[in-house]
């Protein structure tokens, strides 16, 4: 048996949505975090594919892992779970600074992003 070789990737889609298999890739991830009792395990870089199995749902996630102890993120996850994703890529993406400053200019800004662009290029 010679397993999945050779496997048109078309004819596979169609084989999973006949069992009722519907896989997506979720754009834009740019962090997953995994909170346990003691720690956070934190992938960068993240890729999520959900698979949806006849509604139950399950993600697989790859990317760069970081364990962090729960006292040394604890700062920072409140704020930027406080602010959507999307305005805190656009202002990464459009001023070049990182996520802390990204989320420290918009909580300087009361969560507008384009007054947090303009704090972080006038700075």
């Amino acid at each position: 048996m010679s397993g999945m070789r050779g496997v048109n990737p078309r004819q596979m889609q169609q084989a999973m949505k006949k069992m009722g298999i519907k896989q997506t890739n979720l754009n834009n991830v740019t962090e997953v975090i995994i909170r346990t009792t003691d720690k956070d395990i934190v992938i960068t870089n993240a890729e999520v594919v959900c698979v949806d199995m006849q509604g139950s749902r399950s993600y697989q996630i790859s990317g760069d892992e970081e364990t962090r102890a729960l006292g040394a993120a604890s700062a920072s996850v409140p704020a930027a779970a406080s602010f959507p994703a999307g305005d805190i890529d656009l202002v990464m993406s459009q001023t070049g600074c990182d996520r802390e400053k990204a989320i420290k200019a918009l909580e300087a800004a009361d969560g507008q992003p384009a007054e947090a662009i303009l704090k972080i290029m006038t700075s």
